[in-house]
């Protein structure tokens, strides 16, 4: 979260995507605002940008926490100060990194929903990310499932149990010759009723 103090001394700065053309939007730490009208086809560019920059910030900022950390033997306190995020969040966004090499980043789901998965083994995570974007499963879908799966699968080991649910299982469902499994609190829901 951005320190409102250090928020508020932020000066307004024109934002250009490009050297060739002038400022089209004014971007400050609180708004977006065009200069002049915009068609749809300019709208739509800043609207891509925006999103990537909203989806990779935690990312970025996490990279460059653990980049300063190795290199410079930098705390979390400076980092905060120089950011204006709080100390709790940058070891955040630097642990989910951490624990997320670039290339098994996905483009496609949110940083936090690879933090969801920052405390897995490294194929549990895969197996997690492929079933996320397969399945385009929520954030809040995905954590529910997996306190469901640790619960059941590692039975607080960290470890699988040996008589547990085969990666070809619906983590949401469980197998699909077995019982339904409530993604919120993990009954089992048996053919006998209904879970209420």
């Amino acid at each position: 979260m951005v320190n409102r103090q250090e928020g508020s001394r932020l000066a307004v700065r024109e934002q250009t995507w490009s050297k060739d053309q002038p400022a089209k939007v004014i971007v400050s730490a609180t708004y977006w605002r065009p200069r002049n009208d915009l068609d749809v086809a300019e709208w739509i560019v800043h609207g891509r940008r925006l999103g990537t920059i909203g989806r990779g910030v935690a990312w970025w900022i996490g990279d460059w926490v653990n980049y300063g950390n190795m290199k410079f033997g930098q705390k979390y306190s400076r980092a905060a100060r120089i950011t204006g995020y709080d100390v709790q969040s940058l070891m955040n966004m630097s642990y989910v990194a951490s624990r997320f090499d670039c290339s098994r980043r996905r483009e496609n789901l949110s940083w936090s929903h690879h933090a969801e998965l920052a405390g897995l083994a490294v194929e549990h995570q895969e197996m997690w990310l492929d079933n996320a974007e397969q399945k385009r499963i929520s954030v809040r879908g995905l954590r529910e499932a997996v306190r469901t799966w640790r619960a059941n699968n590692l039975g607080g080991t960290g470890q699988p149990r040996p008589d547990t649910a085969e990666p070809d299982d619906d983590p949401v469902t469980g197998p699909a010759d077995g019982p339904v499994v409530c993604p919120q609190c993990g009954y089992r829901i048996g053919a006998a009723g209904d879970h209420r």
